[in-house]
């Protein structure tokens, strides 16, 4: 959680903290009042701000009146805190962290929002008091993404990639230091030839051919010591640039998978999978070739104008005329350029985005004869990439042949010019020739620059989008000293305890003043109306997101001080909809196992009663399962989720509406499954079907997110509450299901003759 941060900070903070006081976010301040590089700390609790700031630890009880105000200005991000009479205090710090200095305001203001529900005016975000859009429970200031426009800068980021290399980077660069060096000698080597031996030859001079032979001598030597020193350096930088996009590319996917399933939820797959796939493709070409070929144009350039200037330096002035209204040229174009990138990226996310949805949903598509509606949608995209590919196009292809336009120009300017320096006796032949030469690679050294820039700026764009993702901070953060999971026996004994906790979706209270206890190895039934909060307290309990008010502890801690992953072993996740992967079904079954044992796998299988219909299949547990589970029925793929939930052995299990969607002789068979999985775990059981939950030890009804009711299911029953009247609603249902059934079947009609038995 404070990752960047020295030991001795991370250490001071824990040493501040209250007992059960929890740390929810925290900010890596970097700067002082002064704008120096000091290193500091704010962190918010469940109880209080903390701060470092100047080696003094401050603190501030959060207190309805308080007011955290962010602001940003030429790079600098400023946070302050305020009370109704006065400013307490103020933090800032470089644009780097603003992901989590957004995320600490945005909790801060949700911690505040549960203490005062007044705040919560309607069309008004609790965190920062802006409007809120019609019709919408997010911010678009808190929950933004930081949609600046890509600067070129941001590939200097990419360092904290390239450092591992740095070595093999510094070589790189002196092979290419001397290979270009290199390429600049034979038209050095023109001038001798052309006035010490041509010219001379034409006025009757006899050819030295020792001279001649050391200076073909020398312009082949050169030429080849270019070629190897040029591919050596290639290859190297090549094999480095693809390491670093790897790394990069393994980082993001990595950091993706941290992300709480809140970041998922506003994000398309296609666009993720452009991101992390095309995205940093295009930044390895770029490292590899352009990047490459950027650095040896600016050495080729300073190192002949240095030659041009030693030689003659009003020639040499003459030839850079043109060079002003280039670089104001590249400078005009660029804005357009990393802009225009952007937009393509975006529109390629959407294109990308139909593919996502399509291809996994083409058994949708096809049932309900959509092929042309999906074919539309993808043209749509289609054309609209091609709209914004057409509008950068025509800036660049105005932009290219007026670079060559002003190199021409200026190449025709120079023959003037030496001509007339010719005529007048100021320089040789000889330098002229050296001259032309030099400014026909200081020209296409140029022109390749200018060409640079459109690449230049689509990896700038492409490490734009990598970075949001590395940018962005987990509403589910690691603790900075988690508690190890009890090694007590078999782990965790799973109690579980609820105080006071609260949940907010953006604007909408999900979860509100919610207190229960769920002793080591209960089951507990959860039912109510959908959307009562059901499945969001199941969520709070796997973490995948983190309550906003309260507390949610495990054996007596809270859970947001295990390690997530530590914690997250010792639950089963049995889903209405199981996820298999496309792979083996011993893989599937593994999955939370990788190294199970066939033996292992086995007994998983038997106890979820799906071994017979494994067996069954042309290879056994050997069988290759379809992506999603193609291949398999509704009730063989829930059966194998079991198992993959049973082998790994977890202390908390939760069902959620584990056979809704399976006929009543598959629901026998996962009931089975069910009741070996449940023995001796403690089960939080969500079901669509009440009469399911006759077996668990207490029900817990719950109402827009509070519980009503808590009880054996005869309890509640006899109480005529809120369970109930779920129960009779549902009865009535069933009821009325049923006599639509036996209607729309037809009469049979007897087989005897009219009046005979």
């Amino acid at each position: 959680m404070h990752q960047n941060l020295p030991v001795e900070i991370t250490s001071g903070l824990q040493s501040q903290l209250l007992a059960h006081e929890n740390v929810q976010a925290s900010l890596s301040v970097d700067l002082d009042a002064q704008l120096r590089f000091v290193p500091g700390l704010l962190a918010l609790t469940d109880q209080r701000l903390v701060s470092l700031q100047d080696g003094v630890w401050q603190s501030w009880p959060l207190t309805a009146d308080l007011v955290l105000r962010h602001s940003d200005h030429a790079g600098v991000g400023t946070l302050e805190l305020h009370n109704a009479h006065t400013r307490l205090a103020g933090w800032r710090y470089t644009l780097v962290a603003d992901a989590q200095a957004l995320r600490l305001v945005k909790l801060f203001g949700q911690r505040l929002l549960s203490q005062d529900p007044h705040l919560d005016e309607p069309g008004q975000c609790p965190t920062c008091h802006a409007p809120l859009p019609p019709d919408s429970d997010e911010c678009a200031v808190c929950t933004r993404e930081l949609n600046t426009v890509p600067s070129t800068w941001v590939l200097l980021r990419l360092w904290r990639f390239a450092k591992p290399y740095q070595g093999r980077l510094l070589t790189g660069f002196l092979l290419m230091l001397a290979s270009t060096a290199a390429t600049l000698v034979p038209p050095y080597l023109t001038i001798p030839l052309m006035d010490e031996v041509l010219i001379p030859f034409q006025s009757g001079k006899q050819i030295d051919v020792g001279q001649v032979k050391w200076l073909l001598a020398g312009l082949l030597g050169s030429a080849l010591l270019a070629w190897s020193l040029g591919w050596v350096r290639t290859w190297l930088l090549a094999l480095v640039s693809e390491r670093i996009a790897a790394d990069l590319r393994t980082t993001a996917f990595e950091h993706l998978l941290g992300l709480s399933l809140d970041y998922f939820g506003a994000k398309r797959t296609g666009d993720l999978i452009a991101r992390i796939g095309s995205e940093t493709d295009r930044i390895s070409v770029f490292l590899s070739l352009h990047a490459l070929d950027f650095a040896t144009d600016v050495l080729m350039l300073l190192m002949t104008s240095a030659i041009l200037f030693s030689i003659n330096p009003w020639l040499a002035l003459v030839t850079l005329l043109p060079l002003p209204f280039i670089a104001w040229m590249i400078h005009a174009v660029r804005d357009r350029l990393r802009t225009g990138f952007e937009k393509i990226d975006r529109v390629w996310g959407e294109v990308t985005n139909v593919l996502a949805d399509t291809i996994p949903g083409i058994r949708v598509v096809k049932a309900f004869a959509q092929e042309r509606r999906e074919a539309d949608r993808f043209h749509a995209a289609n054309q609209a990439n091609l709209a914004v590919n057409d509008r950068l196009n025509k800036t660049w292809s105005l932009f290219t042949p007026t670079v060559s336009l002003l190199t021409d120009i200026g190449l025709l300017v120079v023959w003037a010019f030496g001509i007339w320096q010719v005529s007048k006796g100021q320089i040789t032949v000889g330098v002229l020739i050296a001259f032309l030469a030099y400014i026909g690679r200081f020209y296409t050294r140029l022109d390749s620059m200018s060409r640079i820039v459109s690449v230049t700026q689509k990896a700038a764009a492409g490490a734009k989008r990598i970075f949001d993702i590395l940018d962005h901070v987990s509403n589910v953060p690691e603790p900075a000293q988690p508690v190890p999971v009890s090694k007590v026996e078999r782990g965790m004994r799973g109690q579980i305890e609820m105080k006071r906790i609260g949940f907010r979706y953006g604007n909408r209270a999900v979860i509100r003043d919610l207190d229960l206890v769920i002793r080591p190895g209960e089951m507990i039934g959860l039912v109510g109306h959908s959307g009562s909060g059901k499945s969001t307290l199941v969520n709070l309990i796997c973490r995948f997101y983190d309550v906003t008010d309260g507390s949610i502890q495990v054996d007596g801690t809270d859970i947001r001080r295990y390690a997530v992953a530590d914690y997250r072993r010792n639950i089963g996740l049995v889903l209405q909809e199981p996820f298999l992967f496309f792979g083996t079904i011993a893989e599937n079954i593994a999955y939370g196992k990788p190294d199970a044992t066939r033996r292992e796998i086995v007994a998983a299988a038997r106890a979820a009663h799906a071994h017979e219909f494994i067996l069954r299949l042309p290879q056994g547990y050997d069988s290759l399962v379809g992506e999603r589970g193609q291949g398999l029925s509704g009730g063989e793929r829930q059966r194998i989720s079991i198992a993959r939930a049973l082998l790994i052995d977890p202390r908390i299990l939760i069902l959620d509406e584990a056979t809704s969607s399976v006929d009543t002789e598959t629901e026998n068979e996962i009931q089975k499954a069910l009741d070996n999985l449940v023995q001796g775990r403690t089960t939080i059981a969500i079901a669509h079907r009440l009469s399911t939950l006759r077996k668990a030890d207490r029900l817990v009804v719950m109402d827009r997110g509070r519980v009503v009711e808590v009880g054996p299911h005869e309890e509640l029953m006899a109480r005529e509450g809120a369970y109930w009247r779920l129960y009779q609603a549902q009865l009535r249902r069933t009821e009325s299901e049923d006599e639509g059934l036996s209607l729309s079947r037809p009469v049979e009609h007897s087989a005897h003759p009219a009046g005979n038995p």
